[in-house]
């Protein structure tokens, strides 16, 4: 009763809180934030793996007109035949490509025929340190046919819209309704991002690489955490009863005399006194026994008699 009490001060309920808590944070936050992030990455790469695999087919086959977006259909290359409305272009601004600055280039493509507006990555440009602007080839002219691959909008970043910068419609993100807001044009849920050497193409992004990354680890240490943390508090009570429990041994072995030498000499001492005195009591009991046993039967030695004679002895020898 008394050890659980000690663990009922507020620093050990305060610790037990947190452990606790940190516990839980990983089996039901971290943990599963990166286990969902490697299993998003490994189905990214099963759906580039099939792509990559398959023939580049008319944009109708797999994402028709008005169709909600197919998220399994992302990285499939498809065919467009229309026309670049390079007036309503737009520049996405801090991206990068080959470790190194770039703009990406985005280009509506009105599909012929049937009134589609496909939003176009083209690829990107150097932006020009030395200049307000940045220079972009133009598009192709008139009726062009395209080959390049579907991916999924990247969503907007609040606050970080689309708005006017040097001189042109920039954005952060590739959100087709956010563009589409900004250039009053309705696109697909979906952009196409050019393969390489297409018409109007510009720096081609190359495909992810195929790697899971390391979610799968970050996921199982955040387990491993999770397990350990317990663990550890279970540790520092154990370790504190043992110190408690020793510390009580230690303090009862004070309260019992210590069995040195000098308590062992005085032991015997008194051992040795208490034997004198008990033969002592017993030769004078014998004496007196003696003296009682002999007194009936005759007189003994008459001890005043003798010592007035060994006194007047000496009187006459050494004067006196």
């Amino acid at each position: 009763m008394h050890a659980l009490r000690t663990f009922l001060r507020p620093g050990w309920i305060v610790l037990a809180v947190v452990v606790v808590a940190f516990a839980a944070a990983c089996f039901m936050l971290l943990a599963p934030w990166q286990l969902g992030k490697n299993s998003n990455t490994e189905h990214r790469n099963d759906l580039i793996k099939k792509a990559v695999a398959t023939d580049a087919v008319p944009i109708d086959d797999v994402a028709r007109a008005g169709a909600p977006f197919d998220k399994d259909t992302e990285w499939r290359e498809v065919t467009l035949t229309g026309t670049y409305r390079e007036d309503k272009q737009v520049l996405v601004r801090l991206r990068s490509a080959e470790e190194r600055p770039a703009i990406e280039v985005l280009t509506p493509f009105a599909l012929t025929g049937s009134g589609r507006m496909v939003l176009i990555n083209r690829g990107w440009v150097r932006p020009e340190q030395d200049r307000e602007g940045v220079a972009v080839p133009a598009a192709p002219s008139g009726q062009t046919t395209v080959t390049g691959r579907i991916r999924a909008s990247e969503g907007t970043s609040p606050g970080r819209g689309a708005h006017q910068e040097a001189g042109a419609l920039a954005v952060y993100t590739i959100d087709p309704m956010e563009v589409g807001a900004a250039t009053s044009l309705t696109f697909d849920p979906f952009y196409v991002q050019l393969s390489a050497d297409q018409p109007g193409s510009l720096g081609t992004i190359a495909l992810p690489q195929l790697d899971s990354g390391p979610y799968l680890s970050y996921g199982l240490q955040w387990l491993a955490f999770g397990i350990m943390a317990p663990l550890g508090l279970g540790y520092f009570i154990w370790s504190e009863v043992k110190h408690r429990r020793r510390a009580k041994e230690a303090a009862e072995q004070n309260d019992v005399p210590e069995d040195t030498p000098t308590a062992r000499a005085s032991s015997k001492r008194a051992q040795a006194r208490a034997d004198l005195q008990r033969a002592s009591s017993g030769g004078a009991v014998a004496v007196t026994t003696r003296t009682s046993d002999t007194a009936g039967i005759g007189h003994g030695p008459d001890t005043q008699s003798s010592e007035a004679a060994v006194r007047d002895k000496l009187s006459r020898r050494y004067g006196g």
